[in-house]
Order: C-alpha cells, then structure tokens, then sequence
C-alpha cells in the first residue's frame, strides 16, 4: 500500500485536472506543479508549489528544461525499500514524490493541425513528461503514474476508501504507463522516419489509438479490439461515423474496408457488394441507385448478409431498395434525407458515412501489416496504373476499344478479389466472380457457375497469370472474347495458342495483382 504525501501533477489536457488536484489536496497531498498546470490550479484555489521552487532552478529554454532535475527524479525513483536509497536522498534534502500525474505534449493534435511547420511538430515532442512517467513506472510499488484522466476515478476512490494504493492499481498504472510512452514513440516515429529515411526501419512502430473493444473476434471464442493509425489521411472505416444499428463486428470492419477500398479506384457513380472480404457485385452506372441494383443482382444468393459501399450519397430510392434485403452495413459519403428513416426499420442494420468523397482522390497508400506467428510482415501498397496504350496485345486479334474498355473495369476488380481470381465482366458490371481457388481453373468455373446472366459476349480478367491453357478454354466455353491478365508464364506461348484457337483477344499487362488472402 503506497501512502501518496506528495504528487506531482504537469498535464496538457486539462480536462477534469482541477478536481482531481482538489481532492487530492483535502485529503493533505503536496502537490507541485509546472507553467500552465501550475497557472490553472492556482487560479481555482488549490494549494500548489511551483517545480522551480522545488528544484531552485527556474524554469529554462522556452519551458524545455524544467523537471529534468536530480530533486525531481530522485524524488521518484528512490525505492522505499531500500535504507540506502532513502538515506541518499535524504542527505541531499530531497523528499519523495508518491505520485506523478503526467499527459504528454499534444504532439497528435500539432501534426494533424492544418498549415502546421515542421518547428511546431519537434516544439511538441515532450522530453520531461515521458521521462518521468518511465521514472515513476519503473519505481512503480512506490510512486503511482497516473497518465489519462480515466485514471482519475479508481485512484480517488481508494485514497478514500483504503488511505492508499494498492499494488494491484500500481502495477495496472504502470503497465498503461509504458503503452502510453511507447505509442507517444512510435507516433513520433512514424512522423521523423519517412521524412529523413528510405526503406524499411530496422523495427516497425505502428501508432494507433484505440477506437472501441468489439464484442468477439472473428468467432464468438475469439476478443478482439478496433484500433486506429491517428495519422492516416483521407476516407478511412477507422473515421467513418455510424449513424444507426449495432456495434460493427470485427467482420463487419473487414468487408466495410475492402468494400471502401474498391470503391476508392473508381470515378463514376458504384456500388460493391462485400461478403467474406470478396466482392459478389460491382456496378458503376450513371447514378447510383441503378450502380446498386445492377451489383447486387451479380450474385443476390451470396449477397445475402453482406456490406455495401455506395461511392455517392445514399439517396431515399438506393434506400429503399436496399431495405427489401438483409444487409449487414452499408458506408457511403452521406445519405440523403429520408434514407437513414428508411433504413432505420431494419434494426440491426449498420450505416455509416465517411463524411468525405469516396474516389481515388480520397486514397491514402500506406504499408499494409500482417501478423504471422512470431512476427510481422509488411508490404508497400502499391498500385501499378493501367494505360491502355500500353497494354501489349499477344494474340492475333486485338481487342476492339469496347472490349479494352471492359477489361480495364475487370482489372481493377480482380485486384481486389482473393487469388487465384477470375473475374468476367460486361461494359461496367461484373457478371462473374471466381474467388479463393487453390488452381486458376476451377476459379474459372465458379465465374461461370456464379453467374446471373449468360457470360457470352464478357470479358475476362486473371489476377496472375495462367499457369496452363485450361483457364482460357474455360473462359472460350462460358463465351469470353477477352482476356486481359499479367503475362510471364513459362507456358505463356500455350496460353496465347489456346486464345488464337477459340478468336480471343488478349492482352499483358506486365504487373501482378495477386492478393494472397
């Protein structure tokens, strides 16, 4: 049990920072403080001593220098336990600090604030805050840290109710202690290490702030959490709103953000479809109820219970129509008035709106992270665009400038589709998908048997490429009469035969869009 005489309190959110310094100091705390805390407290009558007339040292160098001091640290991280320590500091006239109540520098806040400079972002990185949180944890069965004004209530409540600390609330306040000084690093990191360096660091430090803790994982058995990169610009699932329904899913957050990304290459009014991480529909129109009803119908079987994402502003007819079906969530800029009533009848339906366009204007590339066992891969998210002057044609017919049009609208879908992916595709609508396959052609074969309309006539788009010639003559007998995939098979001269035989038209494009999962 840690009786706390003396605290020490130097925080730049201020929020609730009066009150808890009063009951501190009606239960006898000595409290010291710095600049602006010190400032507020004072003015609303509580008893406060300024650090520099703890140190003898005034404050120095714009605020820079002003707890870095042995009377400070000391103070901290002498152990009670030990003579010696306790001997130390009492003949250098120190006296221990029991409690530090630290938040640190809004270097957050000083990034994302618009025009900022780049002095503004380095007078934000806080040294003395961290320096004494890391004291006052380290020293943590005698000092409490107290670092987030969630914190505020549970120590209140047993100075009250036991006269003291418990070690079961030291160690907790310790351990978010140091997750709190290791996020403040890794935020700095990630602003400091793109500017100044090329290439991978030689550890990866990923801020992130937490957004909720969801109700299971990916199956009831699992927990899980949602959290969020402060820092990412542009139309994220992380800053969307939801306006109505139940809390999202880890499942949910999944397909909505598949569902955005896909939107995101696109210009014109679409709408995606989402189940399971893969689209069963993609349709861009020139409005977007009718971009709607055209992906939804791709595959109606599987889009039962699935995620959509609208590209424009939900309007009440896309509302009303989207409310005949069971749909899991639907995220779009905004809905229009009326839309969000509409829906609303379905309980348990999500809506979210990002607030912001959905288009490639709004897309932020970042490095995409995967957790393995033992550790971490990360992969730059590149995106290899598509001219279609340089589309090289291998085949003996080239393909006809509709048919070139289809084929870059299934590029960009296939590219979103977990490999091995097949995907027809007639003017701007995807008619089937093939998704998941362990061979390319069976992914072939389930683009033709997913299909809600005749496939003669379609394109085709392969996310890699074809390692045999039984792919295109699948394609030949569901009636596709372009292809347009990566090249660069050992049997890529057999695959060209196989489209030269069936009059297809096939183009390379020189790049892979394999997602392996």
């Amino acid at each position: 049990m840690v009786k706390v005489k003396r605290a020490i309190i130097s925080v730049s959110d201020k929020e609730g920072i009066v009150d808890f310094a009063k009951e501190l100091a009606s239960m006898g705390v000595e409290i010291i403080s710095t600049g602006g805390t010190y400032r507020l407290l004072s003015e609303n009558g509580v008893k406060v001593k300024e650090v520099s007339d703890l140190t003898g040292f005034p404050e120095m160098l714009d605020g820079r220098v002003k707890t870095l001091h042995p009377k400070v640290h000391a103070g901290i991280l002498a152990r009670r336990d030990l003579p010696e320590h306790m001997s130390a500091i009492e003949s250098m006239g120190i006296q221990p600090i029991d409690m530090v109540v630290i938040n640190l520098y809004p270097f957050k806040q000083t990034v994302l604030k618009d025009g900022v400079t780049f002095d503004e972002i380095i007078e934000n990185i806080d040294i003395g805050g961290p320096s004494m949180i890391r004291a006052a944890a380290k020293n943590y069965r005698s000092v409490a840290v107290i670092t987030d004004k969630d914190q505020y209530s549970d120590v209140l409540s047993e100075l009250k109710t036991d006269g003291g600390l418990s070690e079961k609330l030291l160690s907790r306040l310790m351990a978010e202690a140091f997750i709190t000084t290791a996020n403040y690093d890794a935020m700095i990191a990630s602003q400091m290490y793109p500017r100044f360096c090329e290439g991978y660091p030689k550890s990866f430090p990923v801020p992130s702030e937490k957004v909720e803790d969801m109700r299971y994982g990916e199956n009831p058995n699992q927990t899980a959490a949602f959290y969020r990169d402060p820092f990412t610009p542009g139309t994220t699932v992380a800053k969307s709103v939801q306006l109505h329904g139940k809390q999202l899913s880890y499942n949910n957050i999944l397909d909505l953000d598949k569902a955005l990304d896909i939107c995101m290459d696109f210009e014109k009014p679409t709408a995606v479809v989402m189940k399971h991480t893969n689209p069963c529909g993609l349709a861009s129109d020139d409005n977007i109820y009718d971009a709607f009803m055209t992906a939804y119908n791709v595959d109606p079987l599987s889009a039962f219970g699935c995620v959509i994402c609208l590209n424009r502003n939900c309007d009440v007819k896309t509302a009303t129509e989207i409310s005949q079906h069971f749909v899991e969530a639907v995220i779009c800029p905004d809905y229009e008035e009326g839309a969000v009533e509409i829906m609303e009848a379905k309980k348990n339906i999500r809506l979210l709106k990002t607030g912001s366009p959905i288009g490639p204007s709004e897309r932020h590339r970042e490095p995409k992270i995967k957790k393995v066992q033992g550790g971490i891969l990360v992969q730059s998210d590149e995106d290899v665009p598509i001219d279609p002057a340089n589309l090289k044609v291998v085949t003996n017919r080239a393909p006809t400038a509709e048919e070139i049009h289809s084929l870059l609208f299934a590029w960009k879908l296939a590219k979103h589709v977990t490999s091995n992916a097949v995907v027809y595709v007639r003017g701007e609508r995807a008619v089937g998908i093939g998704a998941g396959q362990m061979s390319r052609v069976d992914s072939a074969k389930i683009a033709t048997m997913k299909a809600n309309e005749p496939t003669q006539g379609c394109v085709m788009a392969s996310d890699a490429f074809f390692p045999f010639r039984d792919g295109v003559d699948e394609a030949a007998n569901a009636g596709v009469t372009a292809i347009i995939q990566p090249g660069g098979s050992i049997r890529d001269e057999e695959v060209i035969q196989a489209a030269n035989e069936h009059g297809m038209a096939m183009v390379f494009t020189g790049c892979r869009v394999f997602r392996h999962g």
